[in-house]
């Protein structure tokens, strides 16, 4: 043999030994490679930690369990992970002498509310303007006590200020809950809805939200969803607040109802009921609703029925007894305070057969003074049998999943958005702690902080 064979023998032996290397380490390469392009991906899929808060106590709201000294990592306005500590050189809120708890929601409010008066016929002397500009002034305390997120339970006016006022939180133009808002209140003529408590020679026009048949129905629901409204509010029966109305007496037919839920479904929305007696509380869960609220007369008949259909609850237990307390000195009308005076024996047992029979409870207060009253929910819930993690569970997960937003609110957990509220003690003990909201942020924004007092101020009118 050559030179040249010999040197082409060794080549090719080297090439053999070359390319059965290769095929050797092939799956560590790819291996690695893999690995690489999963921590660019991870990498890039995860947005960069702009800030955290460090909770003393954090309460997951699904379990009730506590975790201590933990940090909450926020990107942009996202929860982007709970961990033991904060990344190097990001800017982190101390708030670990507080308990922190998800931000809170009320599921039934009223944003154009007066707060200083209780007169039915205040409304005839308050222009829709100012009774926007009294919405602004609400949705301000709203996020002062800590409710981040907010359903409004139908307002009067026919052109829709609840609408108006929701886009201008999304926009960022106000502050102000997330609102998720009701069109009009839909009501037989003469019912809870029917905003014309004057003299028949003095009687106002028809209003668009007035429904005395089907066809009516149909008309006035298309109406809301025309315009704006994320949920339909049906008065189911009579209420309280208004002199001409009996609560016990169902008012819109379940003909009515069914066809409203009908309309309301097929275009993604969803149904709330007023109802007050037992009567309208069945028809209502019979046609398909998906709350009833305040459920204040709901008998054994009609809390199967809830339970069977999975209907919501919103029992609004305080403002019934808030008005107790305050009586006639805001104007209110005899005849509707003395319906409250009945009422209230009837709401304590109507609340346990809803607890017996596990129905789904959600926080709502419906309570014109936001100020007074909005914390103060958690405590009449506890004081009627529910826990006060269920009653923490009614303002975050539950009033989350029935306003179909618990992929954004109700929990402090990755991909939602950063919205949490602190609280001095633990109020899974004392749940009247609630009513003391010492810190609020909402989509990553410090809203009401401890150690900077003065930086977030909130006028109250008296």
């Amino acid at each position: 043999m050559n030179s040249a064979q010999s040197s082409g023998l060794s080549r090719a032996s080297s090439s053999v030994t070359f390319k059965f290397n290769m095929m050797r380490s092939a799956p560590l390469v790819a291996a690695l490679l893999l690995a690489s392009l999963a921590a660019i991906s991870q990498s890039t899929s995860q947005p960069a930690v702009t800030q955290a808060v460090l909770a003393g106590r954090l309460i997951d709201v699904r379990t009730g369990q506590v975790r201590t000294h933990a940090y909450i990592l926020i990107a942009g306005d996202r929860v982007q992970a709970i961990a033991d500590s904060a990344p190097a050189g990001v800017p982190v809120t101390d708030l670990s002498a507080y308990t922190v708890l998800p931000g809170l929601i009320d599921a039934h409010g009223h944003i154009l509310s007066d707060p200083t008066t209780q007169n039915f016929a205040s409304h005839l002397r308050t222009s829709i303007p100012q009774a926007t500009v009294w919405g602004v002034y609400n949705l301000r305390l709203w996020l002062d006590h800590g409710f981040t997120s907010l359903r409004d339970a139908c307002e009067g006016p026919a052109d829709y200020p609840q609408f108006a006022l929701r886009e201008s939180v999304r926009r960022g133009i106000i502050l102000g809950p997330r609102i998720t808002a009701a069109g009009s209140c839909v009501s037989i003529a003469g019912g809870h809805g029917d905003g014309s408590p004057l003299s028949p020679d003095l009687a106002l026009p028809r209003g668009p939200n007035v429904a005395d048949t089907v066809d009516d129905i149909a008309h006035v629901v298309r109406r809301d969803i025309k315009y704006g409204a994320d949920w339909i509010k049906l008065m189911a029966t009579g209420g309280v607040m208004d002199p001409i109305s009996d609560y016990h007496v169902q008012e819109l037919s379940e003909e009515q109802m069914a066809a409203a839920v009908e309309l309301a479904h097929r275009a993604g929305k969803k149904v709330m009921a007023h109802a007050e007696g037992a009567v309208g509380i069945k028809a209502a869960v019979r046609a398909g609703v998906d709350s009833i609220e305040h459920g204040t007369m709901l008998d054994e008949e009609g809390a199967r029925l809830m339970e069977e259909h999975n209907t919501w609850l919103v029992p609004t237990l305080y403002c019934f007894q808030h008005d107790m307390e305050t009586g006639l000195t805001k104007g209110r009308d005899p005849a509707s305070f003395a319906k409250g005076q009945e009422i209230m024996a009837a709401q304590g047992p109507a609340f346990k057969l809803a607890l017996a029979h596990h129905i789904r409870i959600v926080y709502g207060v419906d309570d014109a003074d936001v100020d007074e009253s909005v914390s103060k929910e958690f405590g009449a819930l506890v004081r009627g049998g529910l826990s006060p993690l269920g009653a923490l569970q009614a303002a975050t997960i539950n009033a989350a999943a029935m306003l179909g937003k618990d992929k954004d609110v109700g929990t402090l957990e990755p991909g939602r958005y950063a919205d949490m509220v602190a609280v001095e003690g633990d109020p899974l003990s004392d749940i009247t702690l609630m009513e003391h909201v010492a810190f609020v942020m909402q989509g990553g924004r410090i809203v009401k902080d401890p150690a900077h007092p003065g930086n977030y101020p909130v006028i109250r009118v008296k």
